[in-house]
């Protein structure tokens, strides 16, 4: 449950900075603060969060690819975001099960997104979830050449 927390608080936080507080190392703490979050929650929360933004090029790149027949500026700010960190665990870390990246991802669209969202999620992440080793290879070409 305290990853969750830590999952929401990023959430949030990216939320924000697509809104255009570009202040994401103040936010989270604040927010972190206010759901009394552990050291160990908040240290996830903050790597999540910069992690994102570190990769966000690459993560919007997949959603585009796996969204079909979604625009991603006109993506709900939420949703995006959530495919951002869901999608960050799946490519990036090697530590969290892919069935709790999706079922992390699901619950949080329920709490902050609109009835069909976590739909849609899951059907995005299902559809990343069948190239996953293949989208691992591409992330580590793209360092390799950078």
């Amino acid at each position: 449950m305290t990853r969750r927390l830590a999952r929401e608080v990023a959430m949030k936080t990216l939320f924000a900075r697509d809104l255009g507080n570009d202040e994401s190392d103040e936010m989270i703490i604040q927010l972190c603060e206010e759901a009394s979050l552990s050291v160990g929650a908040r240290n996830f929360g903050s790597y999540l969060v910069q992690s994102v933004i570190t990769n966000q090029f690459f993560l919007d790149k997949i959603i585009k690819k796996y969204a079909l027949e979604w625009d991603l500026e006109r993506m709900a700010f939420v949703d995006r975001n959530i495919l951002r960190m869901a999608l960050f665990e799946l490519i990036f870390s090697e530590n969290t099960p892919v069935a709790v990246v999706i079922n992390e991802a699901l619950e949080i669209a329920k709490i902050y997104s609109e009835q069909d969202a976590p739909r849609f999620i899951n059907g995005v992440l299902g559809k990343v979830i069948e190239d996953l080793p293949k989208l691992k290879n591409l992330r580590a070409q793209e360092l390799e050449e950078s």
